[in-house]
């Protein structure tokens, strides 16, 4: 009875029959990053859970030209959206 190592040789050979020398890197590839995903998925979901927080990355402080354009949008006397009429 052959034992687990033949077994290997025999998925081996039988792969390379099959799908071709070409394809099997791709499929490796294509595991490799699904295998990258569902790691990836069980991290979130773990966050979500509440078990660790997410960490959020720091807010930048407003450029001076957005500070500008609030101030100016501010001075230009903006109306309120609800009150033309009233």
């Amino acid at each position: 009875m052959p034992g687990p190592s033949e077994w290997l040789v025999v998925a081996i050979v039988a792969l390379v029959v099959i799908f071709g020398a070409k394809k099997i890197p791709e499929m490796a590839r294509s595991l490799g990053r699904a295998q990258s995903e569902f790691k990836k998925g069980l991290r979130e979901g773990q966050q979500e859970l509440g078990e660790t927080p997410p960490a959020q990355p720091p807010q930048q402080p407003p450029t001076q030209a957005e500070q500008a354009s609030r101030s100016s949008g501010e001075a230009g006397g903006e109306r309120s959206e609800g009150g033309e009429g009233s």
